[in-house]
């Protein structure tokens, strides 16, 4: 198979973490016989510094003329006091749009080498913890309208519309079914459906979507319940499927409670064009260009690209063995160091993981 991979590095640590993930992408296309062809495309700050626009036009014809995405990280100070139009996050927000990315895949895993380093209590995070969160990536108030400001009794106010329609509602829960019958069988849909009347929307449709799945377990949770759950015990969950703000916001917890968002990746998938795959964790310009980010939340975005955009399960499963090889040795990154093994930097554990496949 030869792959076509369209590469936006991004801002901040997002070169860096890249690179080391393009080497094992590239590594693992040679073991299994494969090929990869990669182009690099300007998105976020970069591309505002070189063309004054987060997301330009050659972007997007890159990205729709890849098989699948693999994306660095965007944004960063240096551009918070730009034009709101134009900020870096609009680049991202543009690009999912722009490739139809109506699903977000995030899975927050607990390595057992890194059980430690997690911020629950022992007896909560030793029952586990592996979770999909399935969000809803297109609608919602981050691009309902109208939108926008206005003069309400003399003073400023702000406004944004949350909205979903049902078709848009069916199609994000029946991804999160077809997910949770690969694994645990159980889908939590999250709502706030006592206060609003788009959550009662949503989960009477969430119901009868669900129904077409008789094999998994549906069940519903209001989105502050659920955010006190996934702390409490957040072993009773397997699939969480909810819409975007929510899922934005559990989704970032969920992943926090593993110890280190530096580790966990994330896919965003459409219905036929291409993917795009991330870490979940920002741009880190604090600690850009010194060597010392973690790469392996990038390296398993590729593990996810291989196995979502591909199907090429025993690819993805070889990355994702030789990162479980390299913690197992005690190889950390200051994100994930807790005073126990070695701790080494961006490239150093990037080399490891190539080492190791």
């Amino acid at each position: 198979m030869n792959m076509k991979i369209c590469l936006m590095p991004g801002d901040g640590i997002g070169p860096e973490i890249v690179t080391q993930a393009v080497k094992v992408l590239e590594k693992v296309a040679a073991k299994f016989g494969h090929t990869v062809e990669t182009e690099s495309a300007l998105i976020g700050g970069a591309a505002i510094d070189a063309v004054g626009n987060p997301l330009p036009e050659a972007t997007v014809a890159a990205c729709k003329a890849a098989d699948a995405v693999l994306l660095g990280a965007v944004g960063g100070p240096k551009w918070d006091t730009i034009d709101p139009a134009i900020r870096p996050e609009k680049g991202l927000l543009g690009i999912r749009k722009a490739l139809g990315l109506f699903s977000n895949l995030r899975p927050a895993v607990l390595f057992p080498e890194l059980a430690a380093a997690a911020y629950l209590r022992p007896d909560i995070i030793g029952q586990g913890l592996d979770i999909m969160v399935v969000r809803e990536l297109t609608g919602g108030a981050y691009f309902g309208e109208p939108r926008g400001e206005t003069v309400v009794n003399g003073e400023r106010a702000a406004f944004n519309t949350m909205i979903y329609s049902e078709s848009e509602i069916e199609r994000i829960v029946r991804v999160a079914c077809e997910i949770a019958r690969k694994r645990g069988k159980k889908l939590c849909s999250v709502d706030k459906a006592n206060v609003l009347d788009v959550s009662r929307l949503w989960r009477e449709v969430a119901i009868r979507t669900a129904a077409e799945y008789p094999d998994v377990e549906l069940s519903h949770m209001y989105v502050d319940n659920a955010a006190m759950q996934l702390i409490r015990d957040p072993s009773q969950f397997d699939v969480i499927v909810t819409e975007n703000l929510f899922g934005d916001i559990l989704s970032d917890e969920a992943s926090i409670i593993t110890g280190s968002i530096g580790m966990l990746p994330s896919a965003s998938m459409g219905s036929g064009g291409p993917a795009l795959f991330e870490p979940i964790h920002g741009s880190a310009p604090d600690i850009a260009g010194r060597d010392i980010a973690n790469p392996l939340a990038t390296i398993l975005s590729v593990s996810m690209m291989l196995r979502f955009a591909f199907g090429l399960e025993a690819e993805a499963e070889s990355i994702d063995a030789a990162v479980k090889s390299v913690l197992a040795q005690g190889f950390r990154t200051g994100d994930i160091f807790v005073g126990e093994g070695k701790k080494v930097g961006c490239s150093e554990m990037g080399a490891l993981v190539l080492g190791a496949i």
